[in-house]
């Protein structure tokens, strides 16, 4: 298994299940990937805040067989669009209520939206359903909401920002089909579903590192700062891998699979691809993936941490906020850490998604307007002087996923010397975007295209 991502995790969790002997090597000293905990002045954060969704029944599934107590791990709430009072936003809250009822119940008591912003929502509701949530050709989301005829309020309240969290991916450039695949498993699925599920862990807890400890308990093994430098196929469909790192020792490290995952991001993937020693038809397979694989585009994160006194509380676990940039006001969501977890009290996240123009400010710059935002829309003027604050972008966060964006499957494509190689991540072919959920369910898929070609 060479990379420590969630999907390689999955992956992980998934054979050593089936009873293979299972060895995980991930570059990082913590695993994770790109979701992850990491150290701030002495401070144990995550390299950015997540929400993840009832829909996410495969991450659920292998949380729950890695020992991860769901209940303790996550915050449930139903399904909320509010933002703070006066801030000229709206509150949009789904009651416990069986589906559709808790739409409907949403929908009606939801305040800061007009009639036609509500008959607005109910006929995308309705029409996405009667078309089963598909299209024949894909777009992206702009057109859609076009052609659906959503206002420009819905658009800016709920669409818009809705877009953003799921996909990283502004409406005009984010994929409709994708973005209604969410809508799909959340608003158009059992009420349960479209529960939002705050992680009080952190990610790497949430599940890497509960991985990590059930691959040991099955017999594997699992090494950090272990960096996988080649690979090299060998006869009946078994790999030769190289790596280096000081947990590996001082000598270069090499052993042979009856398989490999690879399961790190996409351009790290491309990259190893192309020093695959190959026959002709192996080399320009490899050639044609890693191709494709370029083409992905980074999408940005980014999560900006403010420290306050412990007294510090907002009134709930997270707002949305009215983002604009021209005005300052990067932030898009806020979440008081101290009601997911204690020992964090007072500490705020402030979340940017698809943040390329954000992050260009630099940390001072971007940390100050993201206080001041605080300080203005929530009317608090202390927020204007957090104690400490830093910001963290993940400049790969993920790939924008644009309309009709081509996914490679989970085995690497055809016969001969690629046999046994097997890709997890994000990235491959499914109908969600680059989040927990699909990662996990890559790292899945591509364990059971593993048994089923080695073990059938």
């Amino acid at each position: 298994m060479a990379g420590g991502g969630w999907a390689g995790c999955a992956a992980a969790v998934e054979l050593a299940r089936a009873g293979c002997e299972v060895t995980l090597l991930e570059s990082a000293r913590t695993l994770g990937g790109r979701a992850r905990r990491v150290e701030l002045d002495g401070r144990q954060v995550d390299n950015g805040q997540h929400i993840m969704l009832g829909a996410y029944s495969e991450s659920l599934r292998v949380m729950k067989l890695a020992g991860v107590d769901i209940q303790s791990a996550v915050l449930s709430l139903p399904l909320q669009m509010r933002y703070p009072p006066g801030a000229g936003g709206m509150d949009f809250l789904a009651p416990r209520l069986p589906a559709p009822l808790h739409l409907l119940g949403a929908l009606l008591r939801a305040s800061g939206l007009g009639r036609e912003d509500k008959m607005a929502l109910a006929r995308f509701s309705t029409t996405a359903r009667w078309m089963d949530w598909r299209l024949d050709t894909d777009c992206s989301v702009d057109e859609l909401l076009a052609r659906f005829d959503q206002t420009p309020r819905l658009i800016q309240l709920m669409w818009r920002p809705l877009c953003l969290a799921a996909l990283n991916t502004p409406t005009e450039r984010a994929s409709a089909q994708v973005f209604l695949n969410v809508l799909r498993d959340s608003l158009g699925a059992r009420r349960k579903a479209s529960d939002m599920l705050i992680p009080r862990a952190d990610l790497s807890a949430l599940f890497p590192d509960a991985a990590a400890a059930y691959i040991g308990r099955h017999g594997g093994t699992v090494h950090t700062g272990a960096k996988v430098t080649g690979l090299t196929p060998l006869p009946g469909g078994r790999w030769r891998l190289a790596a280096t790192g000081s947990a590996l020792g001082d000598a270069p490290w090499t052993a042979e699979f009856d398989a490999v995952v690879l399961a790190h991001g996409a351009p790290a993937t491309a990259a190893l691809l192309r020093t695959l020693q190959l026959d002709a038809q192996g080399e320009q397979l490899a050639t044609q993936l890693a191709t494709q694989l370029d083409a992905f585009t980074p999408e940005a994160i980014t999560t900006c941490y403010l420290q306050y006194g412990a007294d510090v509380r907002l009134g709930l676990p997270f707002h949305a906020l009215l983002d604009n940039p021209a005005s300052g006001h990067w932030g898009q969501f806020v979440f008081d850490r101290g009601q997911l977890d204690a020992a964090q009290a007072g500490l705020l996240a402030v979340v940017i998604s698809a943040s390329g123009a954000a992050a260009e400010l630099g940390q001072a710059a971007l940390g100050a307007a993201i206080a001041a935002q605080l300080a203005a829309v929530l009317r608090r003027p202390e927020l204007a002087q957090p104690s400490w604050s830093r910001i963290i972008t993940e400049k790969r966060a993920t790939y924008a996923c644009s309309p009709g964006l081509n996914r490679p499957a989970n085995a690497a494509p055809g016969t001969g010397s690629l046999d046994g190689l097997y890709l997890a991540g994000d990235y491959t072919a499914g109908d969600y975007p680059a989040t927990l959920e699909s990662a996990v369910r890559s790292g899945v898929a591509a364990a059971k295209t593993l048994l089923s070609s080695k073990y059938a």
